[in-house]
């Protein structure tokens, strides 16, 4: 298997790139997530990389982080979930964002994913729920480091008051939060909670 590979960019076009490594060119699939952090062509890169081989084609995914790739491997492992799958879901959202629909259930979010509907991201939820690092998965776990928003601190608040997650989620699915401020998006979650 190949694990990682440091070469020289030689073509990017999304998703796929080349990595020319001593005189070989390796041709790379990627999640928008590393794409979009590629040097120019004619720069040195490095990649960690996971190899799919099928009885069809033998396909290399490079990954900037290897906590993307552990991601990618463990969404392999859940049945329905194919390659493609988990590259849309790497590109839609970071590793932090992921961890944290599973942590609070936030399937509203992963239905978002090109290719995932309702009953596929409960399904995420529910198996990846034991095998990814939150803190109700493993007791004394650290706490995940998840993306600074105003979304995710309202969030954090609510839970904070009290509230389960699952409710968190149903009383700020349906808000327009763009642009508004933590305090705003819990004034108008605990407002549905008054009506």
């Amino acid at each position: 298997m190949i694990g990682s590979l440091r070469g020289r960019l030689t073509f990017r076009q999304a998703p796929s790139i080349i990595i020319e490594c001593q005189g070989v060119g390796y041709d790379v699939e990627t999640p928008m997530s590393t794409f979009l952090e590629l040097p120019p062509v004619g720069d040195d890169l490095f990649l960690y990389t996971h190899m799919v081989v099928r009885e069809d084609a033998q396909t290399l995914y490079g990954f900037a982080t290897d906590e993307e790739r552990v991601l990618f491997r463990l969404l392999l492992k859940i049945s329905g979930i194919g390659a493609k799958m988990g590259l849309a879901i790497l590109s839609a959202m970071s590793v932090d964002g992921f961890r944290r629909c599973v942590e609070y259930e936030d399937s509203a979010t992963l239905v978002k994913v090109p290719g995932i509907g309702k009953k596929t991201a409960e399904r995420l939820i529910i198996e990846m729920r034991d095998r990814i690092d939150t803190p109700s998965a493993q007791s004394g776990a650290t706490k995940v480091h998840v993306e600074a928003g105003p979304k995710s601190e309202a969030v954090d608040a609510l839970i904070a008051l009290g509230y389960k997650p699952r409710e968190v989620n149903n009383l700020i699915a349906d808000l327009d939060v763009d642009g508004k401020s933590a305090e705003d998006i819990i004034r108008l979650a605990l407002r549905q909670v008054a009506l």
